[in-house]
């Protein structure tokens, strides 16, 4: 007997205008029509456009189905086929929510609508409004509790703010739709999921928020959102992790085979509707929201091991076993998309800075997964082209091959900040090392990271060192602190205290989770800490600063 059809996700809201916005879905079956009632009593229907997910696929390191453990299923990425579905609501009253629903029906006839959620145009000037700071999920440990709690604590969000890192292995479907673990992307930000969380052998089942069906989101492009080069019989793990600059893929494999044999975003670019041009794409955007001109930065780097060592392509250097085989080698963490100055995003920058709409904006936001300043491991090294550096032995052969990132290069510091500060930005938000922490700048500027959804990676501070630095010493890598000399800001509400009673400037941590609220209406970010292992305790605001 054939089972009723589903859909894949609930729908989710993109891309508003001041009379419009996007109702986007997912379904496992191509069907013959989707599409969206709504109004007074859904009398008003649209219909979908419908595409195909090109690149979704699993693998033996899948979690989906009745896959459970390495290779059960899947010995080997296997094409998974996915359709989404995208309606545009036009016509809508400016500040005015209104009722809608989406069907879907297979090629049988038989059908499948989502509950009735609510939807509105862009909001005008003056709107006040709640946007929900996130990023990093990759499907962590804390994500569902997180956004279970921000439902819990303030209601309905207006729009979501993420920062990069959305998946894990952004080819891998069930990472974004149905991971069996219970904390896919999706399903988490829908209020849907189910992931277990357990203490003292005390189990909480977290089912997310229901918020991106209310919400629209933007999103920008951090390393967790790139593939690396095709491979049709090895992991999608393996091609995650193999990743080279464009330049080197062009010199090896000619511009024919460029994508497949260099990096892409393609499963992040057809999932989401963002605001685009046909000079940038929707890699880096802005957009006006409320009181709000947001600009959205491509500002990321391929993620290396420190080591070389068991073959690992390291930040500092090649493998031994590899040093033969250019072909082969990580060329360390190299940035996908140039942001220095004089590069096309660089000018980009300028030109939208000297924008009316970014002018006139009450609130001027940047958005970027890479931090400028953190106490995170993942800010070092800096982030800088690579200097490579090939050793060779008397008969010119290559002893070694490593890199150097001079931290006077960095270009976020050197030539990005700059630009922000000269506009006016007020607030600078980003993610990458999984911790919450913030900064402000003798210019004025705020800085916060509030990616601590699981997987921390620690807090240089104190007498706690980084990790990630090489063998030899040098300036240009810094173990404790801020690498740019910003002091962290201790929460100002309820700090955590240390061991010996003392206030931390950041939480990093794979117990306590942290989200963080922009209120339009006062101005102000709160900051907000939950405690996994007591699932009956209370959600705490634990730091609160306003825009100058």
């Amino acid at each position: 007997m054939k089972l009723p059809p589903q859909l894949l996700t609930d729908p989710f809201l993109q891309l508003p205008t001041s009379t419009s916005v996007r109702v986007v879905w997912f379904t496992e079956f191509a069907g013959y029509e989707h599409m969206v009632s709504y109004g007074e009593h859904l009398t008003q229907t649209v219909f979908a456009k419908t595409s195909k997910l090109t690149r979704t696929r699993e693998d033996q390191q899948s979690r989906v189905g009745s896959q459970t453990q390495d290779g059960q299923i899947y010995q080997y990425p296997v094409k998974r086929h996915i359709w989404r579905h995208e309606a545009e609501v036009i016509n809508l009253t400016p500040d005015k929510k209104t009722s809608y629903r989406v069907t879907s029906v297979r090629e049988d006839g038989e059908s499948v609508s989502s509950n009735v959620f609510n939807l509105a145009p862009n909001p005008t000037p003056g709107t006040p409004l709640k946007i929900l700071l996130t990023s990093d999920h990759q499907i962590k440990p804390m994500v569902a509790a997180n956004l279970q709690k921000v439902v819990e604590t303030i209601g309905q969000v207006d729009a979501v703010w993420f920062a990069g890192d959305l998946a894990n292995i952004p080819d891998r479907a069930s990472e974004w739709f149905d991971d069996n673990r219970g904390g896919a992307f999706f399903p988490c930000l829908q209020g849907r999921a189910n992931y277990e969380m357990s203490y003292n052998n005390q189990k909480t089942n977290y089912t997310g928020g229901a918020i991106i069906q209310y919400a629209p989101m933007f999103t920008c492009i951090g390393n967790h959102e790139i593939m690396g080069r095709f491979a049709k019989e090895e992991s999608l793990n393996a091609e995650f992790n193999d990743t080279i600059p464009r330049n080197v893929a062009l010199h090896l494999y000619g511009e024919a085979f460029l994508k497949d044999n260099s990096f892409n975003t393609d499963t992040y670019e057809e999932i989401f509707t963002l605001p685009q041009s046909k000079e940038v794409g929707k890699t880096y955007y802005a957009v006006s929201f409320g009181d709000v001109r947001l600009v959205v930065l491509y500002a990321t780097n391929m993620w290396r091991y420190s080591s070389s060592d068991d073959g690992h392509k390291g930040k500092y250097g090649e493998p031994e076993t590899e040093l033969n085989n250019p072909e082969n080698w990580g060329y360390g963490q190299h940035i996908y998309e140039p942001i220095a100055k004089g590069s096309k995003q660089y000018d980009w920058l300028v030109q939208e800075l000297n924008t009316l709409e970014f002018k006139q904006a009450k609130y001027k936001v940047v958005m970027l997964h890479h931090p400028p300043h953190t106490l995170g491991d993942n800010i070092i090294p800096a982030y800088t082209d690579p200097v490579q550096i090939i050793e060779r032995d008397e008969g010119d052969k290559i002893k070694a091959v490593r890199y150097e990132y001079p931290k006077q290069a960095d270009y976020i510091i050197r030539d990005v900040l700059p630009l922000l500060e000269a506009a006016g930005v007020q607030l600078v938000f980003f993610g990458h090392s999984h911790l919450w922490n913030r900064f402000y700048s003798s210019s004025g500027m705020h800085f916060i990271e509030t990616s601590n959804v699981g997987n921390s990676y620690g807090a240089a501070y104190g007498d706690k060192k980084r990790k990630n630095l090489p063998l030899w010493h040098s300036q240009d890598y810094i173990a404790i602190g801020d690498p740019y000399g910003l002091e962290p800001v201790v929460p100002t509400i309820a700090p955590i205290l240390n061991d010996d009673g003392q206030p931390m400037p950041y939480i990093s941590s794979n117990d306590i989770t942290a989200f963080s609220i922009f209120d339009t209406a006062t101005g102000t970010v709160s900051s907000y800490r939950f405690d996994t292992r007591k699932p009956d305790g209370e959600v705490i605001k634990f730091d609160e600063f306003k825009l100058n």
